[in-house]
Parts: structure tokens; C-alpha cells; sequence
């Protein structure tokens, strides 16, 4: 195997990705080497590279992905070499106060080395340049031909399952699953309305059909996701151009939905979705937004009405993957309906310019070989 892999490499924000040549890394106790077939474009990453997230540089973004495994790591005998895997966003130490109850999706270490310092929980990267300077991870650095990857976070795919495209079960579909199975705790025959219909969004619609909601309303800016949205489930779409609050109301006989579930991370996302909410309603807020932005609320219709507001960041990784890669193979929902475009990793750059022009209706993907 050669020594070298091509990654595209976040040098500062507003700043261009740059592919770059640099050493493959070398997975330690417990971490495996995947040689990445796909990585999903997500927001999230967009955020950074924006300079809305603090995140140190240099850097490798990229943290939905899928491949299969060419190396393990001392004492590693959750995956065997060859074997096709898909990883989550979220990396669980295992060990913290959340992940020992369960709750990893709230893992201590994840926030306090990954996403604060781009590391992993021995305290450094795995990614270096070539003269030894260290090169920072966001969640795996996905965007590069290998990524080290914990094996708390390594799940084993069938083969029924399309290598390239099954990057997003780690992050579009994962965050989605947690948001109606976990925050909303979406009960059938419940109305749902999904506010943002990107790459997120999409696969909320699709969960909330397969949890048996009765009535999925999506809400978007853009006709060509609000017709996307329509083929993956929704019963009714409602453009926010004009007065969408009304135009729910009509759609639930004058009451509102039961469950809102916002995908975008903006204050007026987050107002909508509360504004829809029927008398006793859930919003559950998914769209990471800019450090500092705030959403205002009627503290009075909230107390009086019983609305509930909660936070959703994602799945609960190590019993949740399993059963998302289960139900994606069953045929539950079809994750591949969600990617609207293809990139190269020369093209990474481009293809995070398109999500931020609004020219990538679903979810795209960056394709290693």
C-alpha cells in the first residue's frame, strides 16, 4: 500500500480547500484504518469553513462516511479487514458519564477534544503533513482517501447496502432517525412538519412516514427540495414565501401540527416552527446554527399552551447505527433517494460552494476513486 493519500485540506476560513498529498494515517489501540469510498457535504462542515464554528487549522473536514476497512489498530475485533463500514458523525469515547448510560450522542470527550480541538481522547490528531506538522481531525477527516477511525464508531454494512451512497446513514440519516425517534418521540397517526428540506430534512420526511405519521407537511424556499420532499413522503409542501403559519393551519384544520421539526439552524426557521405547533405540540430544533444566534419565543403561549422545545444533535451512535443500517437494508426507508449530486475530491470545494448557492436540492456526496 503506498504511504501517501490525497486530502482535501481546510486551510482558513472563506479560504478554498486545497488537496494536498500527505502521509496515511496509522490507526493506534482500538482505532482501524478505513479506505473511504464516500463522504457525505453536510452543513455542518459549512459552518466552518465560514468561520461561523471555531475549528483549529490546518484541518480535514468531512465527518459522514463510508468504506471499507484496510487496517486495525492493537486489540481492534469489532470489524475485519475488508469489510464495507459506515461511521457516524459522532465519535463515543464509550466511557464518560453520557456514553456509560447510554446517551452517547452527548459523549463528554466528543465535544471537549473533537470538536473543540480537533483531535481524538488521547489528545491528538491522527493526520499530520509530511514535515510532521499536525493537521486537525473534524470528527474522522473524512474528506481523504483513509480515515482513522475509533472502533466505538465502525459499523458493519451488508452487502445489499450501495458502498458510495450509504456515506450518509452517518449524519443526514443518523440526525434525522434521532430527531423523530429519540426528541420528538413520533407516535403514529401524529402530524409532522418539517421546516428546511436539505439533505437533513429529506430524511426526517422519509423516518416520519416510516414511523406512521399521518400527515407530513414540508416547508421550504426552494420549489425543486419541496418537490423532492413530495417523492420522499410528504403529504402536503408549503412554500415560506407567503404566509406559511396559515397555510398550516389550513392544512390541520386550524389547529397546527403536533410535532415541528426545524432542519436549518436560523432564527426564523425556529420561530416558524414553533409558530405551527398545535396547543400541547413539540418543536424539536436539529439546524446548528452560528455560534450566538438566538430565536425569540412567546414565553406566554409556551407555559399556557404546554408547547415543548428540545434540542436533537443526533442519534444514540452505538445502538442506533445497527438498527438505521438494518431498516436502510430492509428497504424502511431509501437513503439513496435523499443524494441529488456526485463530486470528486478535487471538486470538494466546489461542491461546498454549491450547498452554500442553495444549487443542491438533496444531499451530495464526494466520491474518493
Amino acid at each position: 500500500m503506498t504511504t501517501m493519500m490525497k486530502a482535501a485540506v481546510f486551510v482558513g476560513a472563506n479560504q478554498p480547500l486545497r488537496i494536498e498529498q500527505i502521509p496515511i494515517p496509522k490507526p493506534r489501540a482500538g482505532e482501524v484504518l478505513v479506505k473511504v469510498a464516500a463522504c457525505g457535504v453536510c452543513h455542518t462542515d459549512l459552518h466552518v469553513m465560514l468561520g461561523e464554528v471555531n475549528f483549529p487549522t490546518p484541518a480535514v473536514l468531512g465527518h459522514e462516511i463510508s468504506g471499507h476497512v484496510v487496517e486495525l489498530g492493537l486489540g481492534s475485533k469489532k470489524v475485519k479487514i475488508g469489510q464495507p463500514v459506515v461511521s457516524s458523525f459522532i465519535i463515543p469515547c464509550g466511557a464518560c458519564q453520557y456514553c456509560s448510560v447510554g446517551r452517547d450522542d452527548m459523549c463528554e470527550k466528543f465535544f471537549s477534544f473533537n470538536r473543540l480541538k480537533g483531535q481524538l481522547y488521547d489528545g491528538e490528531t491522527r493526520l499530520y503533513r509530511e514535515n510532521g506538522d499536525p493537521i486537525w481531525m473534524y470528527s474522522m477527516g473524512g474528506l481523504a482517501e483513509y480515515a482513522v477511525v475509533p472502533e466505538t464508531d465502525v459499523f458493519p454494512v451488508p452487502e445489499s447496502i450501495a458502498q458510495n451512497e450509504s456515506a450518509i446513514l452517518g449524519c443526514a440519516v443518523f440526525t434525522a432517525y434521532g430527531a423523530v425517534r429519540h426528541a420528538a418521540d413520533l407516535r403514529a397517526g401524529e402530524r409532522v412538519a418539517v421546516v428546511a428540506t436539505g439533505g437533513v430534512g429529506l430524511n426526517i420526511v422519509q423516518w416520519a412516514k416510516a414511523f406512521g405519521a399521518s400527515q407530513i407537511i414540508a416547508l421550504d424556499l426552494a420549489d425543486d427540495k419541496l418537490e423532492l420532499a413530495k417523492q420522499m413522503g410528504a403529504t402536503d409542501v408549503v412554500s415560506v414565501r407567503e404566509n406559511p403559519v396559515e397555510k398550516v393551519k389550513t392544512l390541520t384544520d386550524g389547529q397546527g401540527v403536533d410535532v415541528a421539526i426545524e432542519a436549518l439552524g436560523t432564527a426564523q426557521t425556529f420561530s416558524l416552527a414553533v409558530d405551527i405547533l398545535k396547543d400541547g405540540g413539540r418543536m424539536i430544533a436539529v439546524g446548528i446554527a452560528p455560534v450566538g444566534t438566538t430565536a425569540q419565543v412567546d414565553i406566554q403561549r409556551l407555559v399556557r399552551r404546554g408547547l415543548r422545545i428540545a434540542g436533537s444533535y443526533g442519534a444514540r451512535v452505538r445502538a442506533d447505527m445497527p438498527e438505521i443500517i438494518r431498516l436502510a437494508s430492509q428497504g424502511f426507508i431509501d437513503y439513496r433517494q435523499s443524494i441529488t449530486a456526485t463530486y470528486s475530491l478535487e471538486d470538494a470545494d466546489q461542491a461546498y460552494q454549491d450547498l452554500r448557492e442553495r444549487k443542491i436540492a438533496g444531499r451530495a456526496i464526494v466520491q474518493m476513486a
